[in-house]
């Protein structure tokens, strides 16, 4: 087995059972997708074509505010999932962009395929009903930190959450997630590293 196959069976394992059949039917229903660092995987107004899981990079996904600034809702490595469920689901046109921080691989399923997995391996409903909930539970908890810690205490957490991450993304995109200026984040990384 490939290893970016390794990855999503390992990844998917977690939470469901799979017999080699049922392995190979999912593998068989994903497509290989690569991205340049720079390039965009998805823009704001695209309809959101798959589902993507990453197998090798760095991408992030942000949106952009009438001033044009980037808010940054996550950052996806390997064995990271991502893309607009929503738009996904709904097939309206997505509000976010999707970029490669670095030359990125990923899988992705479609749509179609997505629904013939739900036919043909049911129990991938959970698989997905699961990877959601913890999505959302990610995104409330993200939600309410940003309301109730502080510039400096959300860098802190950061780090602790996600130090695979923390040195392969600049300083400037660090500060739109965190949700501060990039002036702003040189100096709280300047205080903590004083410490």
């Amino acid at each position: 087995m490939e290893y970016s196959h390794k990855l999503i069976i390992d990844n998917i394992s977690r939470f469901i059972d799979l017999t080699e059949l049922e392995k190979q039917k999912y593998i068989s229903l994903l497509t290989e997708i690569k991205v340049n660092k720079k390039t965009y995987l998805m823009q704001a107004g695209d309809i959101t074509k798959y589902e993507y899981f990453i197998t090798k990079g760095c991408l992030k996904v942000y949106t952009l505010d009438v001033d044009g600034t980037p808010h940054i809702s996550m950052f996806a490595v390997e064995d990271y999932w991502t893309g607009d469920i929503a738009s996904f689901i709904t097939k309206q046109p997505s509000r976010y962009f999707i970029r490669a921080t670095e030359d990125s691989e990923l899988l992705g399923i479609s749509r179609a395929n997505y629904d013939l997995l739900f036919q043909e391996i049911p129990k991938f409903e959970r698989f997905y009903r699961m990877l959601y909930q913890r999505s959302l539970i990610s995104y409330i908890r993200r939600s309410n930190h940003g309301i109730s810690l502080t510039a400096e205490e959300r860098y802190i957490e950061f780090k602790k959450k996600y130090p695979n991450i923390v040195n392969r993304i600049t300083q400037k995109d660090l500060a739109g997630y965190i949700g501060i200026t990039p002036e702003f984040m040189s100096k709280i990384i300047s205080k903590i590293n004083r410490l």
